[in-house]
């Protein structure tokens, strides 16, 4: 057993170590100042003058490849400045993505939501994102236009977990790709059912042999319960189907639920990036 003057001697030597290093923090935060902040700022941040007159500004902004955001200066009929990207932040997007995407469906809202809250234009004919500004705030402008491509690029990341509303879209994009549109429904009601309007189907497409498939996107656990009790009601009402049944992410399921679900359901596709799967599954069943 350690006696109490030695347990106390360790409590005061580590005590005044503990007070050492705090103030040689403080004295390292004490250094710092707004002049330092600028040089350090200012060393990342360049102006470029092109022979048509525009200026580039080179700043610390970049894509995750590393290639730095090019934004340019010119004048307004005002006397202001205005700050774009040049149409390069959709090129570069179109590298490996469909930027059409962008303007459709929940991508288009989140879009519009960036540009409103980061006070950006967006010039459709030359795809073009800017802002414009008196002299004095070009740093700011810049910085909010940085912000807001940055925001803009990170829509690619958006993964169908992150923004449950797409998966739906991204799943009728892909049945739509197989399959012809005449031959789907969506929110299908099935005629002549008990209380049908309480059981909508996702997606109903006429099958071979005039059988009809139930098509159902399961995002969540809840959704799978209750896709559950849908199919448990239509067996029960006796209704004439074939089921397939496509998660976001199967993995994320409880194995209870899934367990469930898989003994009323039919085909399963474990997510929509399985797409040699998905397509194997639903040409087998439909005439595209």
């Amino acid at each position: 057993m350690r006696s109490n003057i030695e347990v106390s001697f360790r409590l005061r030597s580590w005590l005044r170590r503990e007070k050492s290093s705090i103030g040689g923090r403080c004295g390292m935060l004490e250094m710092l100042n707004e002049n330092t902040l600028c040089e350090q700022f200012c060393a990342q941040v360049k102006l470029h003058r092109r022979s048509s007159g525009m200026v580039m500004l080179e700043t610390p902004f970049a894509y995750p490849d590393g290639d730095q955001y090019p934004l340019y200066l010119s004048e307004t009929a005002t006397g202001g400045l205005r700050v774009s990207d040049g149409g390069h932040t959709l090129m570069h997007l179109s590298y490996e993505n469909d930027v059409d995407k962008f303007f459709e469906g929940s991508r288009s809202v989140l879009l519009n939501q960036i540009l409103t809250e980061q006070g950006i234009a967006y010039e459709e004919k030359t795809g073009q994102f800017s802002v414009e500004c008196a002299p004095s705030q070009l740093s700011v402008a810049a910085f909010q236009l940085g912000q807001a491509l940055t925001r803009i690029y990170d829509l690619t990341f958006l993964n169908r977990s992150r923004v449950a509303s797409t998966f739906y879209e991204d799943l009728q994009e892909q049945i739509a790709s197989l399959v012809s549109e005449e031959k789907i429904h969506r929110n299908f009601i099935v005629p002549g059912m008990a209380n049908a309007d309480h059981y909508p189907v996702d997606f109903c497409i006429d099958g071979k042999n005039n059988e009809r498939l139930f098509l159902f996107g399961v995002p969540s656990r809840d959704k799978a319960r209750l896709t559950t009790i849908f199919l448990q009601y239509f067996i029960q009402q006796n209704v004439e189907f074939d089921s397939m049944l496509v998660f976001e992410n199967q993995e994320t399921i409880p194995r209870p639920d899934l367990a469930r679900l898989s003994n009323v359901g039919g085909e399963m596709i474990s997510s929509l990036n399985a797409e040699g799967d998905f397509r194997r599954k639903l040409l087998k069943r439909v005439v595209g």
